[in-house]
């Protein structure tokens, strides 16, 4: 499987709101961050319970990809994401745009890093 069709696999799963289909494409020390920043979620488990208590508070939430660019360890994407209401009765989150960098190492995703 190419690396932009392992980071289109993860973007399917987060649609569907699976963290475990999501994690099985990253390495075990995987994580997902803020572009030149902090951590948000830190490990493949990390990963999962994030990704679980996210998808808990916002089911309606979505990621569709606008744009595409892929290097030889990276798969760049720019997504439109939407929230919906959430679970918890916290405001609206507007819809935004999020600019994803997928970093490979081999055929697992080693890091995503969100601009936002």
């Amino acid at each position: 499987m190419s690396r932009l069709a392992i980071a289109e696999a993860m973007i399917a799963a987060y649609n569907a709101q699976d963290a475990d289909l999501y994690v099985s494409y990253m390495t075990d020390a995987a994580c997902e961050a803020n572009y030149r920043g902090a951590v948000v979620r830190e490990g493949r488990e990390g990963t999962r319970s994030g990704l679980k208590a996210a998808f808990a508070r916002w089911p309606e939430n979505k990621a569709e990809i606008v744009s595409r660019e892929v290097t030889d360890n990276y798969v760049v994407f720019r997504e439109h994401v939407t929230r919906g209401p959430a679970t918890d009765g916290s405001d609206l989150v507007a819809p935004f745009d999020v600019i994803a960098v997928y970093s490979f190492e081999g055929d697992k995703c080693s890091r995503v890093e969100f601009i936002r």
